[in-house]
This record gives structure tokens, C-alpha cells and sequence, in this order.
């Protein structure tokens, strides 16, 4: 099959979890004998524009750069593109990019048209009133055009069903396949040390909570600094057209240096971010299915994370999640795992990569979404007049 993905940021994954979900479903099915083009915005990719990646196509077209046009700019541009190349089957991800999803369903009707609902977007506290309102409408049609709708966890399938009164199909985000390294020489630029700090990789955005763990870092370090002496707090990320959050994050900690902003990281120096962490925290107030504690997961890091059903869904164990946006919560829990021994720690991530592998492995969502694309038209969601 020729197969378009439509709506995320580019390839390769630089940054963001669509993107990554994207990357890693991409190159799968290129190995699985199926032709895939990659939509991909220029700003994001950088000044290499590599056209071929693991034999996906990867097709750079223009958008308007800015926080409310990019994608549906970019979106619009690869639909009309897509359309003239008449693909099997044109993927989008995004209930922003589904707004367009109704072009190829009249223009080609032939091809099959399906969207992803990865995350319930108009939640997010970096959107105005407008994007929530496109955002919201972005939901009914990531419902309603497509033949078939994707959701990446229980809660946005559950979330479907009850507000659109449609039944999308559970295909959850795929664990990477990651790899711990001994190697510690990137950490050396942050003076960080073996299993001896916490780690929290996120976007710098509202709703992540990067804030509820300054705040319950810092209350510790005042009230019982025993716990966390000698062990940093490194915050690995990039804001998203959140410039003054970022701004007020890095002033809250100006004054200290054992809360570590490393910026936007890749490679190798990611990798040994992930393989030498003591403890990973994921504190957000929303998400679809988070990659990045997916992610975590894979590099065998035991978590703590906020009590979000999504998080649920993947940290199972007593004692590792918090109330989401009780930092005296995240307080409790995190001073609990920190008097825990080294190896009861370890035997937790153990436990969380074990869980990714058996779960949430890339053969079966690869195999469920292939399905999917083959469906017959008899069974669509939807028929356009």
C-alpha cells in the first residue's frame, strides 16, 4: 500500500511524542513491504532535509510558522499534495489536523482515511479560546470524517464513545526500543554521576507540571535535605511557543544549582540521561498515552507519576504515583521512593521494562494498524455523500 502520515511536525523525531509515534511506525511498515511518504514541516527538520529515511519518503512542504497556523497550514498543503498523488491510505495525527480530514473523503474517494486521536489537545493551557474552540470542533471531526478513528489509550477511546457516541478503535503508542549505555561522558557537561540524580524529560509547557516538581524538589531540599543531598533535579526539554513559562521556571531556580535545565537533547547525550538516572518523574496534568514515560519505561527507570488514568494504565506499582497537582502529594511520594534502598528501586524499573516489552511492543500495534488499513469500506465509521 502507498501510505501518507499527515499532521505531525516532520521526521525524523527530533522532539514531541506524535512525532516519535510517527518515526517509529513509519520505518515498521516500510519493512513490512508498504510505501510510506512522511509529511514534513522545513523549521522542524533542520537544515538537512534528509529526503529518505530507512526507505520512508520524507516530503517538505511549507506552513506558516507561526503557534495557530503551523499546523493547519502545513496540513492543508500536504491534503491537497496527497490527494493529487492519490495514496492508499492517508494517516492523520492530531484532532487539529483532522479539521481537513474530509478533503480526500470527496475529492479520492477511494482512499481510506484514518485519524489518530492522540491526546485531548484542547485541555492544554497553552491554547487561547479560538484553538480550543477549532480544537474541540478538531475532536468531533476526528470522529466523524475518517473511515476509521485510532485512540492511543482507554481514557480517549472511553472519552469517544461517551462524548461522540463513536467507537475508536485502541491502538496504543508503541515503546521504544531503547538500549542503556555505560558511557557517562555527556553527563560530565552537567557534573552529573551514576544512578545520583532525578529525571524528568518533558516539553516545557503548562500542563506537563514541570512546576509541581521544582516546588516539591525545593520543599524537600528545605525540609528534609538528606534525602536529596548530593542528588540534582535535571530537567531535560524545550518550551513550545511557551517562551514566559520557561521564563518563569528558570527564574524560580535561578539561585539553585542543584536544578538542572539541559535544554532540548538527542542522541547520545539523551541516551545517558535516561541509562544513569536514579528516578524518573512524570508530573503532568494530561496526556494520551505519554511516549516519554513509555520511554522511561524501556531504559528500565523506576517512575513516579501523577494519578492521571494514562499514567495508571502503564505504573502499576503502590507508592509511585501522586494526586495530580498536589505537590504536597508529589512531596510524600517522591521523599517515600527516595528512602527506598538502590535495589528495591532497580527491581521497580525492572518491573516497569518488562511491562513495556510485554504490552507495549511495536509487532502487535504494527500488525493492529495494518489491519486497519485494509478494513473493508463496509465497515467505515462513516460515508460522505
Amino acid at each position: 500500500m502507498r501510505i501518507a502520515m499527515i499532521g505531525q511536525k516532520g521526521m525524523p523525531a527530533i522532539f514531541g511524542g506524535v512525532e516519535r509515534h510517527v518515526h517509529e511506525l513509519a520505518v515498521r511498515l516500510v519493512k513490512r513491504g508498504h510505501k510510506i511518504t512522511v509529511y514534513s514541516r522545513p523549521w522542524y527538520s533542520g537544515p538537512d532535509r534528509i529526503k529518505n529515511i530507512e526507505g520512508v519518503q520524507i516530503k517538505f512542504l511549507p506552513s506558516i510558522h507561526t503557534k495557530h497556523l503551523d499546523t493547519i497550514s502545513h496540513t492543508l498543503v500536504s491534503t491537497i499534495h496527497a490527494i493529487l498523488n492519490r495514496y492508499d491510505v492517508i494517516h492523520y495525527h492530531g484532532v487539529g489536523p483532522s479539521l481537513l480530514s474530509w478533503l480526500p473523503r470527496i475529492f479520492t474517494p477511494k482512499t481510506k482515511v484514518i485519524v489518530t486521536f492522540h491526546s485531548i489537545d484542547r485541555k492544554h493551557r497553552k491554547w487561547n479560546w479560538f484553538a480550543r474552540l477549532a480544537l474541540w470542533i478538531g475532536e468531533w471531526t476526528a470522529c466523524n470524517f475518517p473511515h476509521h478513528t485510532i485512540a492511543v489509550s482507554q481514557t480517549i477511546a472511553q472519552y469517544i464513545r461517551d462524548l461522540y457516541d463513536v467507537e475508536a478503535l485502541l491502538i496504543p503508542n508503541g515503546a521504544p526500543e531503547c538500549q542503556k549505555t555505560l558511557k557517562i561522558d555527556q553527563l560530565e557537561q552537567w557534573g552529573l554521576k551514576h544512578g545520583s540524580y532525578l529525571l524528568l524529560v518533558s516539553r516545557l509547557i503548562p500542563h506537563k507540571g514541570i512546576h509541581y516538581a521544582i516546588g516539591a524538589y525545593q520543599s524537600l531540599k528545605k525540609n528534609q535535605a538528606e534525602l536529596i543531598k548530593d542528588i540534582p533535579l535535571v530537567i531535560v526539554g524545550d518550551g513550545y511557543y511557551t517562551g514566559q513559562y520557561v521564563k518563569d521556571l528558570k527564574m524560580s531556580v535561578a539561585n539553585d544549582p542543584q536544578i538542572i535545565f539541559t535544554g532540548f537533547q538527542t542522541g547520545e547525550a539523551l541516551q545517558q540521561l535516561y541509562s544513569h538516572a536514579l528516578l524518573m518523574i512524570h508530573p503532568s496534568d494530561n496526556e494520551g498515552m505519554p511516549i516519554t514515560v513509555l520511554e522511561g519505561m524501556s531504559y528500565g527507570l523506576p517512575i513516579l507519576v501523577s494519578d492521571i488514568q494514562e499514567h495508571k494504565k502503564l505504573i502499576r506499582m503502590p507508592g509511585h504515583n501522586f494526586i495530580r497537582g498536589d505537590v504536597q502529594s508529589l512531596i510524600e511520594r517522591l521523599a517515600g521512593l527516595l528512602q527506598k534502598d538502590t535495589k528495591e528501586l532497580q527491581n521497580c524499573g525492572m518491573a516497569n521494562q518488562e511491562r513495556a516489552l510485554n504490552y507495549y511492543g511495536w509487532p502487535n500495534i504494527v500488525e493492529q494498524t495494518i489491519n486497519l488499513y485494509t478494513m473493508h469500506d463496509a465497515d467505515s465509521m462513516i460515508q460522505i455523500a
